[in-house]
């Protein structure tokens, strides 16, 4: 995570003030499900995911994920994971670098985008499709979309212009349309730009944010990856991002997977 400052204070919950004891805490990240503190300098340093009680995500489940990806490539080292009546949370071990959307790299988005290029590469060639538990496959991102759905949780107010005018029902139908199977990695499951940590030399030092880390077609993170770089970077490094990876565009499976994304 970055350790640049954060946009706003935030009070830790009770769970985060107790782990941290006597350790500085401050807010390092936050999303819409979760706030993620910093703790502790130097050696002592470490992060808290802490997602409030009723929040979607399954901060056990990326533990997990997080503890068999560690085998195999650079990812954060879980230290402990629980909950109580407010929220849960997930404790883990700091990586050398800063998020790709620190101010560093902000300014410097040629650098950036490269890094997370070669770095997703190399998290794909490293991770064993064979040995993973976990799946990230569309078929089983559509029955979840399809539930969610029925239960009327979808909220379409961040998608993106041309995804919105579908409506839910249209994207539901184009979805199922799946391309032919593509070669299949463990996919990241969250690609965008934020979650590659990138050290002072420029070359990215590990990954974060996995709590859709699963096997799937590569271009279900690349179609996110690429399409992050414009909402963190500005229009024009999409390319950059495919040749650092080593891989020519596919517009037919990047607008697929960017549909597929819309639906969580």
């Amino acid at each position: 995570m970055s350790t640049e400052a954060p946009r706003r204070s935030a009070t830790p919950p009770a769970a985060v003030r107790e782990l941290a004891a006597a350790r500085p805490v401050c807010l390092a990240w936050e999303n819409e499900h979760a706030l993620t503190f910093e703790v502790g300098k130097g050696q002592d340093r470490c992060f808290i995911k802490w997602a409030p009680a009723g929040s979607p995500l399954d901060l056990a489940a990326e533990a997990a994920r997080m503890t068999w990806a560690a085998a195999y490539t650079p990812v954060p080292l879980v230290l402990g994971h629980d909950a109580d009546g407010e929220g849960s949370w997930l404790v883990t071990e700091a990586l050398p670098g800063h998020s790709a959307v620190s101010q560093r790299w902000l300014a410097d988005p040629r650098t950036a985008v490269t890094a997370i290029g070669e770095g997703l590469r190399a998290m794909h060639d490293a991770l064993p499709v064979t040995y993973c538990p976990f799946s990230w496959m569309a078929q089983d991102r559509i029955a979840a979309a399809e539930q969610a759905a029925a239960a009327g949780r979808l909220d379409t107010s961040d998608w993106a212009p041309e995804h919105q005018q579908l409506g839910i029902e249209g994207v539901l139908t184009r979805v199922k349309n799946i391309p032919s199977d593509g070669k299949l990695v463990v996919c990241h499951g969250d690609a965008c730009a934020p979650n590659t940590l990138i050290t002072d030399n420029g070359r990215w030092s590990g990954h974060v944010d996995l709590g859709d880390l699963g096997v799937a077609d590569r271009w279900a993170d690349l179609a996110i990856a690429t399409w992050s770089t414009g909402w963190n970077y500005g229009p024009g490094w999409e390319q950059l991002l495919l040749d650092a990876y080593g891989i020519k565009p596919d517009p037919e499976r990047t607008h697929y997977y960017r549909l597929l994304w819309e639906l969580g």
